[in-house]
């Protein structure tokens, strides 16, 4: 019935043959996976959840699968963004992670009512939420909405995250178990905490050699170092080796601690080349019974000056606020940033930020810090920093002092060496004022974080005199935060060994490994950021290496010579209380008209020595790798923008900020430094003679800035992901309602309004 020759088509098609294969065709769900490190596993998650990333309608909302690790919160979107190129990129958290330790708060919201309640590791919630809101120490705000997701699901994931953020012991921080994973997988590449090719190390501070060091680099030749506390048999917070007096005794040493704040007796922190010494000390158990023990300290330490100088001590306690007053102007000021709505605050924004009392703060550390170096710059004496437990105001003054007296402290590896001997082996309770345990909010301080932001003010008034960006300490500040690093974990030197010491028995690591093996600082950041984004560290306008130049074929390196300044001009008083400035002197930028400037630094009858130093100082042009003295005036501290305000959107500024100057410099000294490069590689015997190229020039890719010299024929514009904020992503850290511009109503509210010409023109007269 049906032929067996096929019939031959006679209809033409023009359009493409229609997908036979099934499987091609059917689109495939995007596997959601997150990236765990050694020891990380999941406790929880809820899938179908919307990330908030703008206010309003919701668009640009991600969705995707939340996660809680014993590690981090993590959220992996179901469609990520593509991501930008040049943005700072953190090898152990995502774009959407965040480290358990650094949530402050965890706060659900009832979508019935609006009820917001915060969780706690044992606490029960007995609604379903709607929302979980994250609020955490590095400022970020993040929203998460559970529409879509199953009511139990995200009641579970929100108890999750609340229960591993409030961890009961030390001992559960996931850094623990993270470490020594990580040394029986690659402790054959590890040395001294770091892999072989991860660059200088810096000095614990934690063996004789390196106090041994830092007393010949400052010609401290008067003191010596003391091993009286080994094995911390005299004080549970200082080092095991600290440096008194050469005419104080071991035994001295030993009779006198017990009359000292858990025994810490003066321990030496700085030499000037003059031969006075700062010194910090906690204060006396008994001030009125025990004044024999301060006279033989204040004794020896005048005769470890070589004109026998008296001694000034500085009581910090009476001087500046406590850490509850700091930790309460924290608060405000980050209230200010990140949580009140800015077109409900902005016309008294600034007020409030002074109001917040923080920048006042600033001021005082700044004019004290600075008054100690009148003390041992200009009057040539040894200053003991007195405060009760010696472990938190102590800490900011000594390395601000140290910051203003030595420009070894403002190189990269000159700084961590300073925060390592003044703040990790000094006993600052970082445990405690980090609050990473979450037991007792009453101690928590940001006192580090403070000194950070006084470190900023100095930078942002001095740029070329640091190696270091805020982009750095931004980081370092965030830092405190991962709990992976030895540094911000424990409270002191004792309670660090001890742990690491159980920590590494239980581990099966040898006793006699060295603890910078098995649970490394910080200082090596290699494990945190790849070699590219670690030259975000590098600021471009440093001027500490020297200037080179080349003569006869030959690169030769000119240091700057150091000025003996007699430095010297006042400091004026900058009392302030309730935004009120009380009884100050203006002080001119030295950008300021000669005029100005010379009715500005004329004598002045009656001018103390302390304000003839400041006088002087300030008259001249800073030397950049000399003594360093801050603006302390209202108008020259200003809030630290790039800390305070990176995760708000409405605060960026795109193709606009710091970020704009850095680029532009960054290409320039790449290309000197280029040139320089070039010029290195060839050898010349006479200007006459044929250059010879040289072997052993440097990788042409080998560079120190983030940004590269760009080629003659590309386009001069800026990258797109410059902004304010750079380089961090302000987007999806922060929903609060969002209004464009000035709302018209703060015009209209109680104020007369110009009418329209076209409305004059309407009326009768």
């Amino acid at each position: 019935m049906f032929s067996g020759k096929p019939v031959k088509a006679t209809f033409k098609c023009y359009l493409p043959p229609a997908q036979t294969d099934v499987k091609t065709s059917i689109e495939r769900p995007i596997k959601l996976e997150p990236r765990f490190l050694p020891g990380e596993i999941i406790v929880n998650e809820a899938n179908f959840v919307r990330k908030c990333i703008s206010p309003g309608n919701g668009q640009d909302d991600l969705w995707g699968r939340l996660i809680c690790t014993n590690f981090k919160v993590s959220f992996i979107p179901q469609e990520p963004p593509p991501k930008q190129k040049a943005q700072l990129s953190h090898l152990l958290l995502g774009q959407h992670d965040i480290s358990l330790t650094c949530l402050e708060q965890v706060v659900t919201v009832n979508d019935t009512r609006g009820k917001r309640k915060v969780l706690g590791s044992n606490k029960k919630l007995k609604f379903n939420p709607a929302e979980l809101i994250l609020y955490c120490k590095d400022l970020r705000v993040i929203r998460f909405c559970f529409d879509e997701a199953g009511p139990e699901s995200a009641k579970k994931v929100c108890l999750a995250i609340a229960h591993y953020s409030h961890p009961a012991d030390l001992h559960l921080l996931f850094g623990f178990e993270y470490q020594g994973l990580r040394y029986h997988k690659y402790k054959a590449n590890l040395v001294n905490g770091s892999d072989p090719k991860g660059g200088t190390q810096i000095p614990f501070f934690d063996r004789p050699s390196d106090w041994d060091r830092e007393i010949k680099r400052t010609g401290a030749s008067e003191w010596r170092v003391c091993s009286i506390n080994e094995k911390y048999a005299i004080s549970d917070s200082l080092p095991e080796y600290i440096v008194v007096p050469v005419s104080l005794t071991d035994q001295e040493v030993n009779q006198y601690s017990p009359s000292f704040s858990d025994g810490r007796v003066a321990l030496w922190c700085w030499n000037h080349r003059n031969g006075s010494a700062l010194v910090r000390m906690a204060g006396l158990k008994d001030s009125l019974a025990q004044k024999k023990p301060v006279e033989k300290i204040l004794t020896a330490i005048t005769k470890s000056h070589r004109q026998r100088q008296e001694v000034i001590v500085s009581d910090l306690d009476k001087s500046l606020p406590n850490i509850q007053d700091i930790q309460s102007a924290f608060v405000k000021a980050r209230q200010i940033c990140t949580l009140d709505p800015f077109e409900e605050s902005e016309e008294r924004w600034l007020s409030a930020i002074e109001n917040s009392r923080w920048l006042e703060y600033i001021r005082m550390f700044l004019k004290l810090s600075a008054e100690v170096v009148y003390n041992l710059e200009g009057k040539n004496v040894s200053v003991i920093l007195l405060e009760e437990e010696d472990r938190d105001l102590n800490c900011v003054v000594s390395s601000l002092v140290q910051l203003m007296l030595d420009p070894h402290y403002r190189s990269l590896h000159g700084f961590q060496s300073l925060v390592q001997k003044e703040w990790v082996m000094a006993g600052h309770r970082f445990l405690d004022r980090c609050n990473h345990l979450k037991k007792n909010d009453n101690k928590e301080s940001p006192l580090f974080t403070l000194f950070l932001d006084c470190v900023w003010q100095m930078t942002n008034q001095y740029p070329a005199a640091f190696e270091f960006t805020e982009a750095y300490l931004t980081v370092l500040s965030d830092s405190m935060w991962i709990p992976l690093f030895s540094t911000f974990l424990f409270n002191s030197s004792k309670q660090c060994t001890q742990l690491l010491q159980d920590f590494a028995k239980n581990k099966a690591i040898p006793q006699d490994e060295n603890h910078a093996v098995f649970f490394p600082p910080v200082w090596n950041w290699s494990q945190q950021f790849s070699s590219r984004d670690q030259t975000l560290f590098n600021n471009p306008m440093y001027v500490g290496k020297g200037a080179a130049c080349v003569q006869n074929g030959e690169v030769k390196t000119f240091q700057r010579s150091k000025k003996a300044f007699s430095s010297t001009m006042r400091i004026p008083s900058t009392s302030l209380r309730n935004g009120v400035r009380v009884e100050e002197e203006p002080i001119h930028r030295r950008g300021s008209l000669v005029s100005e400037l010379k009715a500005d630094f004329s004598p002045v009858k009656d001018e103390s020595p302390s304000e003839r130093f400041f006088r002087d100082w300030f008259s001249r042009p800073a030397d950049q790798q000399g003594l360093l003295i801050p603006l302390v005036l209202p108008s020259h501290v200003v809030l630290w923008k790039l800390f305070f305000l990176r995760w708000v959107p409405e605060a960026c500024i795109p193709h606009g900020g710091p970020a704009t100057v850095y680029h532009k410099v960054s290409q320039l000294v790449d290309e000197i430094e280029t040139l320089q490069s070039t010029l290195r590689q060839y050898k010349g015997a006479s200007p006459r003679s044929t250059p010879v190229p040289s072997s052993s020039g440097p990788p042409k890719d080998q560079t120190r800035m983030y940004f590269k010299a760009t080629s003659p024929g590309d386009s001069p514009t800026s990258p797109n992901i410059l902004n304010s904020s750079f380089p961090f992503n302000p987007v999806g850290n922060l929903c609060r309602r969002s209004v464009q511009g000035t709302p018209i109503s703060k015009f209209l509210n109680g104020a007369k309004t110009w009418l329209s010409t076209e409305t004059l023109s309407n009326d009768t007269f």
